[in-house]
């Protein structure tokens, strides 16, 4: 894909893989919204990439606040009139046994990995219909567990890993009903597992041994997001650079619709009954 005078948002992308990604899309000639939670680091991030002779801008948000994800939206239609590819990066890792929520109650790497992206990709659709060809890439994880939907928020039994892999899992599900979604739009969308075990902060914090550098997990973000190959493909998830499959539950159409009718409740309705009936 020609990048020039392209617009990029990447989530999470002043540390690890995402930074690396946002740097070389920058070089390719993008201009670059660079997105991350600490401004200080984000501000050296567009530093950086400002220093090499490039574009980009900073947003800062945490995306374990819808209101926020709302705010970053807006913050975008603000700053430009067009968007070519989002890129959903950020993303909590499986560190920590003792459950956590979200400003808006609800299961935190569930609301952070998958329910701010979900969001957000809602909130930036028709700014990306209207730049189309445009592209989405959800960045998820070859760990993947099927969702209870009984207690899609973990309230019995709790578990780090759990929480991630459904989250994850939830990513897919979702890349899959919005492919159907925008079919004949031009705008496609895809899901990726970029490597295992990058040398991030994230998996450092999970006490990991790295085995991937952030490069290999480049690579097969940057893959989607840009390879003439995947011109007009959607709705498909790779592990690296090769086309895969994902847990059987992504493939299952009603628990997919499952996900999407509690989504939009969670997103349109965050009100305590709501959130109480699905913890």
């Amino acid at each position: 894909m020609e990048l020039k005078d392209k617009t990029v948002l990447i989530t999470g992308s002043t540390d690890g893989v995402g930074r690396l990604v946002a740097q070389r899309l920058d070089a390719g000639g993008a201009r670059v919204l660079v997105h991350g939670r600490d401004g200080t680091r984000g501000k050296a991030t567009v530093a950086e990439i400002e220093a090499a002779g490039g574009k980009a801008e900073l947003l800062v948000a945490d995306l374990s606040s819808l209101a926020e994800v709302r705010r970053l939206a807006e913050a975008v239609r603000a700053r430009t009139g067009r968007l070519d590819i989002l890129i959903n990066n950020a993303g909590i890792g499986t560190a920590g046994t003792k459950r956590q929520v979200s400003a808006d109650g609800y299961e935190l790497r569930f609301a952070v990995n998958y329910l701010a992206g979900f969001l957000l990709t809602s909130e930036l659709l028709p700014l990306l219909k209207a730049s189309a060809p445009a592209r989405i890439v959800n960045v998820a994880s070859a760990g993947q567990q099927a969702i209870d939907f009984d207690d899609v928020m973990l309230t019995r039994n709790y578990d780090g890993v759990r929480a991630y892999c459904q989250s994850k899992l939830a990513q897919i599900m979702f890349t899959l009903d919005l492919a159907q979604e925008l079919k004949g739009t031009n705008v496609t969308v895809n899901s990726l597992h970029p490597a295992s075990y990058m040398n991030t902060t994230m998996v450092r914090h999970a006490g990991i041994t790295p085995w991937n550098s952030v490069e290999t997990g480049a690579d097969a973000i940057l893959n989607i997001a840009t390879s003439p190959a995947l011109e007009g493909r959607s709705g498909l998830y790779f592990d690296g650079q090769r086309e895969s499959r994902a847990n059987a539950q992504a493939y299952d159409a009603k628990a997919r619709q499952q996900l999407r009718t509690l989504s939009l409740d969670l997103v349109g309705r965050p009100s305590p009954i709501s959130k109480e009936r699905h913890s």
